[in-house]
């Protein structure tokens, strides 16, 4: 593959030929070529000539990945991942759009102004597109309508914990007078669904009894705990007609639940991420806190069964939750889990995972783009994006199967390299992305910044 021209796609025509294109329903040698940022046509062979070509025999042709759920910290905590730093990771792992939630930024996204601010940040310094989640919390239901008006996504609350004094976990009034605000602004409630009462008590016996381990932290956040959420949160949702969002969803049993609701006609969707399916508890007790998230990872026939769950299309979207920190909030030094930030950083290896799954599962790649990309946009109405057909947005990832990836520190571009993913390596590696047909990344290095921004953020 020849190297890209930064200056490609801005203007005129761009023919990328003989890349294997993972459409929607199969995955077809095919010429692509991009006019002005969109797929302006794809064919077994374009006949045009004189304009720049690139030849991806042999690789890969992926939609751009979508990742609705990252936290990138700014304002306030840009030392622990900013919009710049983010999204150049993200860029790097094939992702041209992220969704950046609303809770460890100082402000956290609760209010139109902190909206405002946050957006304007995002505009001058990310690489890729993106949305913004707006925050539920308790005695903000004022301010939905504002989020509302100003582009948010949808909004995101918490059942138990969050980890941050800025953004505290909804109590049930507050779903449900929220949840019922939300259906009024037609929008979705990304939720994460893990019992406060369950896991609190837990946690203070655990702490208690000086039991700190990673098994007791395990113990501390049982399935039945997130379990019992989903499904207080399915019948509010029942009484206010809320469209939900379940987010890393790491049980079977969880799922169940799901499924009835969905059977039933409820307006549900539920992502699980990659960490929930590449790894396991036992990954923990080894690898200590860079392995900490929350709801936990799980043993490994819990593990198993959320692959065949996959498989058998029960979720509906993989994503991140990219949840990064300075290295010295894991607690390196200690033995206490329950000390540690909760949170895995690897936003950059969705795409990467999934891909490595498909390959060991024989799954087809259509159903990786539908997990990355297709479902993310039908889900939020991102109607130029998920999907490579004339007209869309011109998004790609150009993807190797030829060529292996190992993560260290120099090629894991996340502002703190410590990860739960370190060493891991996969089976294929992303040599472009490409977003509205500008290189952003390109054989293990940047290219342009984008600086785009998805146009409902009205700032």
């Amino acid at each position: 593959m020849t190297s890209f021209d930064k200056t490609q796609g801005v203007t005129g025509t761009t023919i990328l030929r003989n890349g294997n294109v993972v459409l929607a329903n199969e995955v077809k040698k095919l010429d692509i070529a991009i006019k002005d940022g969109k797929i302006y046509e794809l064919s077994p062979r374009i006949e045009e000539a004189g304009f720049e070509e690139q030849d991806l025999s042999g690789l890969y042709v992926f939609p751009g990945m979508i990742d609705v759920h990252v936290h990138f910290s700014e304002p306030g905590r840009a030392e622990w991942e900013g919009f710049e730093t983010g999204s150049r990771m993200m860029a790097a792992g094939g992702c041209t759009t992220y969704f950046d939630m609303p809770l460890n930024g100082i402000p956290s996204t609760i209010t139109e102004e902190a909206l405002l601010e946050k957006a304007e940040i995002g505009h001058k310094k990310s690489w890729t597109d993106f949305a913004l989640w707006g925050g539920l919390v308790p005695g903000n239901l004022d301010d939905l309508e504002g989020l509302a008006n100003n582009g948010v996504i949808g909004f995101k609350a918490f059942m138990s914990a969050t980890g941050n004094d800025e953004f505290e976990r909804a109590d049930d009034k507050t779903l449900l007078q929220g949840m019922k605000k939300i259906t009024e602004l037609g929008k979705v409630l990304a939720l994460h669904a893990e019992s406060a009462p369950i896991t609190d008590t837990l946690t203070e016996i655990k702490i208690r009894e000086s039991k700190v381990s990673a098994d007791d932290y395990l113990e501390t956040r049982p399935i039945l705990a997130e379990a019992e959420a989903v499904e207080r949160a399915l019948i509010y949702a029942e009484l206010t007609g809320c469209p939900l969002h379940f987010v890393h969803i790491s049980s079977a049993h969880a799922i169940e639940k799901i499924e009835v609701a969905k059977k039933r006609g409820m307006n549900v969707t539920v992502e699980t991420c990659p960490h929930y399916l590449l790894f396991n508890h036992h990954d923990l007790i080894e690898k200590g806190a860079v392995a900490k998230c929350a709801p936990p990872l799980r043993l490994p026939d819990e593990q198993e069964k959320l692959i065949t769950l996959l498989i058998e299309g029960k979720f509906d979207m993989v994503s991140s939750d990219h949840s990064p920190c300075p290295y010295d909030m894991k607690d390196p030094g200690a033995h206490n889990l329950f000390q540690a930030w909760g949170g895995i950083s690897g936003g950059q290896f969705t795409l990467l995972s999934m891909i490595e799954i498909a390959i060991k599962y024989n799954l087809p790649f259509q159903k990786v783009a539908q997990l990355t990309a297709k479902a993310p946009a039908e889900r939020f109405g991102l109607n130029t994006k998920g999907e490579i057909k004339e007209g869309m947005d011109a998004d790609f990832a150009i993807v190797s199967l030829n060529k292996s990836f190992t993560v260290n520190k120099t090629n894991f571009f996340a502002k703190h390299k410590q990860s739960l993913y370190m060493n891991h390596t996969f089976p294929c590696s992303v040599i472009a992305t490409i977003q509205r047909g500008n290189v952003l990344f390109e054989q293990n290095r940047f290219v342009k910044l984008g600086a785009k921004r998805l146009s409902p953020i009205s700032i």
